[in-house]
């Protein structure tokens, strides 16, 4: 089951530390309690991203993952900007 998504930032063909970095710039502009997909292509965000998410305290929804592609689903905590 994947969340629908309030909006989507695409990484892909970035690698670290650039993910991260616009996925902290872009988690800024949100209300808390939107949900953010980010599409990436480096295998660091699966380390990376839920490391993020748990230190600025942002939910990790869900995490996908295809032969090319990660897919994570992160809605916005109140705490971490």
């Amino acid at each position: 089951m994947n969340p629908h998504p309030d909006h989507i930032l695409d990484t892909c063909g970035l690698m670290c530390p650039e993910p991260v970095m616009l996925l902290h710039n872009k988690i800024r502009e949100l209300q808390t309690g939107e949900v953010l997909q980010v599409v990436a292509t480096d295998p660091s965000t699966t380390r990376d991203i839920p490391k993020f998410c748990t230190f600025l305290q942002h939910e990790l929804i869900a995490q996908e993952q295809s032969d090319t592609q990660y897919i994570y689903y992160i809605r916005k905590g109140s705490e971490g900007e």
